[in-house]
């Protein structure tokens, strides 16, 4: 009301009918942006867990397939420690090469999202290492599930399956 007073005590012919804050008008301003990177976020987040669930998969696979090869190994002597490192190393050899891969193209298509991003570079490598650190303890949790299964595992069902 005190705007629209000042506003007619200066120029009783202009019509003021929107008056907001400027913070408003501001927030209105990035309201695309704030979208698009929510919308990001989200299909991140997806990404990340349908990259944690093919992991699994294809560990929880080969586990199973090995199953009758980490029976015979627990009998001849191979504790659980050395069973579970053992399929956490089969994991890495397979997580280790693709973050790599991923990096290289995610670094290499970052100026693509510039345009959307404030306060912070596009190629910025503590975000960089962040993104590749949480991946890898994503891909590790999907490995080590199955692994701590295959412990699990007696040694003489596991002989007495096929």
């Amino acid at each position: 009301p005190e705007v629209r007073q000042v506003m007619r005590a200066l120029d009783p012919d202009v019509a003021v009918d929107r008056v907001r804050p400027m913070s408003t008008y501001v927030g209105n301003g990035r309201a695309q942006a704030r979208l698009s990177l929510a919308l990001m976020a989200g299909f991140g987040a997806t990404a990340l867990m349908l990259a944690a669930i093919g992991v699994y998969g294809v560990i929880s696979y080969s586990v199973g397939q090995r199953t009758r090869e980490i029976g015979i190994r627990m009998a001849l002597g191979a504790n659980q420690g050395q069973v579970r490192n053992a399929i956490l190393m089969q994991g890495l050899r397979l997580i280790v090469p693709s973050l790599a891969a991923g990096a290289a193209a995610a670094w290499g298509l970052s100026y693509f999202i510039r345009g959307l991003l404030f306060e912070t570079e596009a190629a910025d490598p503590l975000t960089f290492g962040a993104m590749i650190a949480l991946l890898l303890v994503v891909a590790l949790a999907g490995c080590y599930l199955p692994a701590r299964r295959a412990t699990a595992v007696s040694p003489l069902v596991a002989m007495r399956t096929d």
